[in-house]
Order: C-alpha cells, then sequence, then structure tokens
C-alpha cells in the first residue's frame, strides 16, 4: 500500500464488520486515521488494540442523531479534523411487505436507513468546511435497482433515496469543496444476511463464508464480491484521486445492475438458512472443544 490518505482523518460507520472492516483496514494502510464508529461496544477495543494511535472507537447508534455528531467531534478531538467520512452501516430488520409493514418497523427501518445519512452529511460538513474541502460516500445497494424477491420494501425504498440524497448533496455542497458520492455494491457475504432468517449475531458473523456459492450466481461475473472491491472503491472516492468527481453512483455488483440471475424468495431463503445451520454448527463445535 501506498499513502494515498496521508494525514487525512476518516470516519466510518460499521467498521468493526464485513466491507466497512475492509475499509479500515485499507485507509489505514493508506496513512489515514479513522474513527470506527458503530453500535457493537464489545468489538471497540479490539479494533483499537490492531490499529494502536490509528484508530479510535466510537460507540454510535446511526439512529441517533446525538450519536452521529458526538462521533464527528471525536475525530477533531482525537485527530484534529474531519477530511472523509464513510457511512456503510445499516440493519435489515424488517422484512414486511408494503401491505403489511407497521408504522413503527417502518419509522425504524427509515431512521436507520435513510435518516442516518442525512444526519451524517448534515454533522460532517461544518468539521470539513473547517479544512477546506471533503470527501463524504455514501452506501447503496443494487437491490433498488434490481428488485430482489428476498428484499424489503423498506430497504430498497430507503437505499432508493440515497442515490437521491447523494446528488443532491452534491450539488448544495460543491461550493465548499466537498464531494458527496454514492457507492452501490452488489451481491457481498455479510452478517446482514443473517437478518433475514433471524440469525443471532454471532451466527450472522460467521454466515458470509458459506455464502460464496449463492452470491457467485447472482451477477454475470462468476464470483462473490470481496470486501476488498469496496475499499479499493472507498479509497479512491477519499483521496486526491478523485478531486474533481462528485454526484456519482459507483456500482460495485459484477454486473448485478445489469442482470440479475432469477431466483425465488425460496431459493434464497433457503441457501441463507443452510448457512445460518452450518454458523450454528461450526459455532457449538468451537464452544465444546476440549
Amino acid at each position: 500500500m501506498g499513502q494515498r490518505l496521508k494525514d487525512k482523518v476518516a470516519v466510518i460507520t460499521g467498521g468493526v464488520s464485513g466491507m466497512a472492516l475492509g475499509t479500515v483496514e485499507m485507509f489505514v494502510a493508506e496513512g489515514a486515521k479513522v474513527v470506527v464508529a458503530d453500535i457493537q461496544a464489545d468489538k471497540g477495543p479490539a479494533i483499537e488494540k490492531r490499529f494502536p494511535g490509528n484508530v479510535f472507537f466510537s460507540q454510535c447508534d446511526i439512529r441517533s442523531e446525538d450519536d452521529i455528531a458526538r462521533t464527528v467531534a471525536l475525530a477533531e478531538e482525537k485527530f484534529g479534523g474531519l477530511d472523509i467520512l464513510f457511512h456503510a452501516a445499516a440493519r435489515n430488520e424488517h422484512p414486511q411487505g408494503v401491505t403489511d409493514i407497521t408504522t413503527e418497523a417502518w419509522d425504524d427501518g427509515q431512521a436507520n436507513l435513510l435518516r442516518s445519512h442525512v444526519m451524517c452529511v448534515k454533522h460532517a460538513v461544518p468539521a470539513m468546511k473547517k479544512r477546506g474541502k471533503g470527501s463524504i460516500i455514501l452506501t447503496s445497494s443494487v437491490s433498488c435497482n434490481n428488485l430482489s424477491p428476498a428484499s424489503a420494501v423498506t430497504y430498497v425504498v430507503c437505499k432508493g433515496a440515497v442515490l437521491y440524497l447523494g446528488r443532491w448533496a452534491a450539488f448544495e455542497l460543491a461550493k465548499d469543496r466537498i464531494r458527496v458520492n454514492v457507492i452501490v455494491p452488489g451481491a457481498f457475504p455479510t452478517s446482514i444476511w443473517g437478518n433475514s432468517v433471524d440469525a443471532a449475531p454471532e451466527v450472522a458473523d460467521l454466515m458470509p463464508k458459506y455464502l460464496d456459492e449463492m452470491m457467485a450466481a447472482w451477477q454475470p461475473f462468476p464470483k462473490n464480491g470481496e470486501w476488498s472491491d469496496i475499499a479499493y472503491a472507498a479509497t479512491y472516492l477519499a483521496s486526491d484521486e478523485s478531486a474533481f468527481v462528485t454526484g456519482t453512483n459507483l456500482p460495485v455488483d459484477g454486473g448485478l445492475s445489469l442482470y440479475r440471475p432469477p431466483a425465488s424468495k425460496d431459493y434464497i431463503l433457503g441457501h441463507l438458512q443452510t448457512a445460518k445451520e452450518k454458523a450454528e454448527a461450526e459455532l457449538e463445535a468451537a464452544r465444546t472443544r476440549p
């Protein structure tokens, strides 16, 4: 790795696992200081220990504006400012369709999947203005462009709105030399899939390794997405190499936005259930190992 992010300070949400953790690793390797914001407080000490002096952990529920504001303030306090915000955290906990969604489920899902993006932009901007420029990277999903029977109305609608939020914010903030772009991931084996089969958090963390076959069959390019694919895209958008790039939606999806091979909801849930069972068996074996 080089020093493409030397002297830059970043906030990355959801950074203790999955694609966001891969981005933390690459950002640090490229010279950045990173505040990792995540609701999983139990994983905070480990990531700080892994990157001593380069990473600071902030327990953050992205549904809370106060938590987001406090996280940005920590970047300024611990590392002297803010140059990059990558909002990657998300939960997909409400599988209802449009005819049975409850008000409570909609409000919680919207707070997680859309309002959090608005609040991240809102609170990142003042800190970036002090630097004279900045890069904000939001995260949508190919599921809002290429519908899947495994998706849910809250997730699809909110992730679709993120695309337009990114365009509006890029337009509004261009005068301040703050760039806003949206990464649009395709099929990636991450722990978020555990929500679809009610997997416990520790089981969901182990499921991705058992999802490669399903993911590889989901798009024209015959392999599953890897965390480094998102990390490379985020590093480009965070670096000065993309200094003239704003208002874009960058698919990182193996061509899934072009074509999704047909798959029934039962087929998808069957694969997820199998992955859950394998992860549960692995966890049980680890617990009983002498």
